[in-house]
């Protein structure tokens, strides 16, 4: 069995489960635009790390376009060999001055025949071949076309060299992948894909490879300073530590006995409720309690200002900016217009594996959600990523805000069976005021009390009243006053 070899690429090479068996062609293959050339340079770069030469065959490309590209990264081509067709007289010498013409122009025969000089002078281990869309114009004739590569692969055959073959995918007919995708030891496809508001996606997929387990399905990339970035899909089942399952305080008896005791590790709470009913509130109050236990904590802020947020927190008597200062606490904005779902997970996960993070607030689903309009997709990819923190014990809170105010809610993301707890907070009118009410409709890590009590925020902080047992339909909005005694907080201290 072929030992296998970086690509260069740290998200590609969990991916493929270590690397690509050595000594092997394979297919890198996308539209214009998706990384190849990228992606490409990063596998030749990482043999000249290793001591091996590498050698960048182009057909398409000039070596001042290539240079330009390689730049923008920080990369130095000049660190291996490039062989381009349009200056072949200068690497192979003038004696074939008369047989060197352009790519277009230039006979297939002769070009294989070129390729095949250039490896023996160079002798490398690592060979990029860009492109095969140049080869198949020169062919002119699909058969011709397909004896040639063959010819290509046979040629590299019994060599110590990996080869992979860049493909832009154009004339896009089943039968040339097909045969592609037959001949090649492994095929990588990168995609390019244009939303409607927001930066372009990208995404890869391995479609096969002889030999080796590697992580099937879509995973996300982005092209940044450096190379292609890429976040391998997030698979639960992987990831597990061992914790105790111990209740977490709030600091609020209270609230915390809405719980049962309070959320466990491992856990995932919703809050859910109108706009303004204090969801991100009651989240932060757990937060809170966490950091002042000393725990690494982290906050993913989609939809509000973390300025606005610390000042709003700050008025409720939590104060969390002496957290951020000491390191305890992390507050992330996010732009749900300029992040993938797999990018978020792994950021989610370097938090968890690097710094520790043992609670993690997303404030809120909605800016979630619109960083994947597919809702399904939303619910698998959510599902998976609160398995993995509940593998490691992390405290999860989801923060889902529903449409409407009073009455009857809605939301447009249906998440709650997803989640361990939900917390239902509600508005509701009573004596001529709006008032707050809050409930657990869920507990699976234990039993949880099913009143529904009176919640206020104000200068004090965060308090629960008492039952709301003399009333009846409060979550409807407009309740009725059944009993005699006043359960309301009117007369309570520090009431605002």
């Amino acid at each position: 069995m072929s030992v296998a070899i970086s690509t260069g690429n740290e998200g590609l090479d969990l991916i493929l489960t270590g690397g690509l068996p050595a000594r092997r062609l394979y297919l890198l293959e996308g539209a214009p635009g998706s990384g190849k050339t990228t992606l490409a340079l990063q596998f030749l770069r990482e043999g000249i790390k290793q001591g091996e030469k590498a050698l960048y065959i182009t057909l398409s490309e000039t070596k001042e376009e290539l240079s330009e590209v390689a730049a923008s990264h920080g990369f130095d081509i000049s660190e291996f060999d490039i062989f381009e067709f349009s200056s072949a007289s200068d690497v192979l010498g003038d004696g074939r001055e008369q047989s060197i013409l352009h790519p277009w122009e230039m006979e297939l025969g002769e070009t294989i025949r070129l390729i095949q000089e250039e490896v023996d002078r160079v002798q490398p281990k690592r060979v990029v071949f860009d492109s095969l869309s140049e080869m198949r114009l020169l062919s002119q004739d699909p058969l011709r076309y397909r004896r040639q590569v063959l010819a290509l692969k046979q040629f590299f055959s019994g060599r110590d060299t990996t080869v992979i073959l860049v493909d832009d995918m154009s004339g896009n007919t089943s039968d040339r992948d097909a045969h592609l995708h037959s001949l090649c030891h492994g095929v990588i496809t990168l995609e390019r894909l244009t939303l409607d508001f927001g930066a372009a996606r990208r995404r890869l997929q391995v479609q096969k490879l002889r030999g080796v387990d590697f992580i099937a399905g879509y995973h996300d990339f982005n092209i940044r300073k450096g190379g292609l970035h890429v976040y391998p899909r997030l698979i639960a089942a992987t990831h597990h530590t061992d914790f105790t399952g111990e209740m977490i305080a709030s600091g609020i008896k209270e609230l915390d006995d809405l719980f049962g005791g309070g959320p466990m590790r491992g856990t995932s709470t919703l809050v859910t409720g109108p706009a303004g009913s204090g969801k991100t509130t009651v989240a932060l109050q757990y937060l809170h309690a966490a950091c002042e236990r000393g725990e690494p904590s982290t906050v993913y802020e989609f939809d509000e200002r973390i300025g606005t947020l610390l000042t709003r927190a700050k008025a409720f008597n939590l104060d969390l900016q002496k957290f951020i200062d000491n390191g305890t606490l992390l507050i992330q904005q996010v732009d749900p217009a300029e992040i993938s779902p797999g990018e978020f997970a792994s950021r989610v996960r370097r938090e968890v594996e690097d710094r520790g993070s043992r609670m993690i607030v997303i404030d809120s689903l909605n800016g979630y959600m619109a960083a994947m309009p597919q809702e399904q997709q939303l619910l698998l990819q959510m599902h998976e990523l609160l398995s993995y923190l509940s593998h490691n014990g992390v405290v999860t809170f989801l923060v889902n805000p529903q449409h409407g105010l009073v009455g009857t809610m809605s939301t447009s993301l249906n998440i709650s069976y997803v989640a361990d707890t939900v917390v239902l907070l509600r508005f509701f009118e009573a004596e001529g005021r709006v008032r707050k009410a809050i409930s657990v409709l869920k507990n699976r890590g234990g039993m949880h009390e099913d009143a529904i009590r009176e919640l206020r925020v104000d200068r004090g902080g965060l308090r629960i009243g008492e039952p709301l047992s003399q009333f009846r339909g409060v979550l409807t909005g407009t309740p009725e006053y059944l009993g005699s005694k006043d359960p309301l907080m009117e007369n309570r201290r520090n009431d605002a």
